[in-house]
């Protein structure tokens, strides 16, 4: 059994509020986080590298540190960002008009 969602316009149903989505100001939040995960997976991937078995080791001590790059690197792409976010914030506002403004939508 299928269940099919109402047809906007009809009594009892409401149209979803997109104005939220449409802004400038949404698209660097967006761009900004998706440099952090960047971040977080290059720090991620360089420990992975590592070349021996530390005598403290643990999996406790590799959950913290990737909690610790996790942080690090949300603070490195807000404080003294790469750039990733802001390309492509850049590169996603040029196919869209309104998003080109100051986060107010026309």
């Amino acid at each position: 059994m299928s269940v099919t969602p109402p047809i906007i316009g009809t009594p009892g149903s409401s149209a979803p509020d997109t104005s939220r989505l449409s802004s400038k100001e949404n698209l660097e939040k967006a761009a900004a986080q998706f440099e952090a995960l960047f971040l977080h997976q290059m720090l991620k991937s360089a420990r992975a590298a590592k070349l021996d078995d530390g005598l403290f080791d643990s999996e406790a001590l590799d959950q913290f540190r990737d909690m610790q790059d996790a942080k690090l690197s949300e603070t490195i792409s807000v404080h003294t960002p790469m750039g990733i976010g802001k390309a492509l914030a850049d590169f996603l506002a040029r196919s869209r008009p309104d998003l080109k403004g100051d986060g107010t939508a026309p």
